[in-house]
């Protein structure tokens, strides 16, 4: 799987990198039909502490292609809920390739 890093009004971050890439390859240990993943890092001005640092997760496989974003103070935990979500819609997508086998 490829991966593939963007980063907009933010320092590119090797540590932020190493985390994203450990938890998409769990993902796609799990659904082999993913081919290429982009996380994307943003700055958002905000009002609130709570939100402000976007991460969010595009994967691309056979189909439509996944999508999923989250906004917290820090990059580590948007970034996990993000690939969360993201691994709802591949659960479904799966169960849905499967009941059409």
């Amino acid at each position: 799987m490829e991966i593939i890093f963007e980063y907009h009004d933010v320092t590119a971050s090797a540590e932020l990198e190493a985390f994203a890439k450990a938890q998409l390859e769990k993902l796609a240990d799990k659904y082999q039909f993913i081919h290429r993943a982009d996380v994307f890092f943003k700055l958002e001005n905000t009002s609130s502490d709570e939100t402000g640092k976007i991460s969010g997760v595009r994967i691309s496989m056979p189909g439509p292609r996944l999508f999923a974003e989250h906004s917290s103070d820090d990059f580590y935990p948007s970034l996990k809920e993000a690939i969360n979500e993201v691994e709802v819609q591949l659960r479904k997508k799966k169960e849905k390739m499967q009941a059409h086998h």
